[in-house]
């Protein structure tokens, strides 16, 4: 069983930053990707920014140049460095680990989410 343990949501002025921090830990053999998610109220869930074990990135074009993710493949831990926040990034935000678990199943693992509240 693979457990993800989020951190670093709360409430943030609009301009400001955060860091979220997603630490991966049980039964894993290797993780390919790990990426945020994000899901504001009445809306869909949504890719925020991906990172690949090799470091390859991917945003959302609505957070291309704010937003900034990496990882320590040491520590099975992704973070997600969020500047210049808007009302508009408002969501709860979630982790999500994809790879191979040690049971040499796939492995396709969300975390519990970390609410991001920017207002003033």
């Amino acid at each position: 069983q693979v457990q993800l343990v989020e951190s670093g949501g709360g409430l943030v002025q609009p301009g400001g930053s955060l860091r979220l921090s997603c630490a991966a830990s049980g039964s894993i053999f290797s993780i390919y990707t790990m990426g945020w998610y994000r899901q504001a109220p009445g809306k869909q869930r949504e890719l925020v920014a991906a990172i690949t074990s090799g470091g390859s990135t991917n945003y959302a074009d609505s957070v291309k140049g704010r937003f900034t993710i990496s990882r320590d493949n040491a520590k099975n831990t992704a973070y997600l460095q969020m500047n210049s926040l808007k009302p508009e990034d408002t969501a709860v935000y979630y982790c999500n680990v994809r790879g191979v678990a040690g049971t040499r199943n796939s492995l396709d693992a969300w975390g519990q989410g970390t609410l991001v509240t920017v207002s003033s």
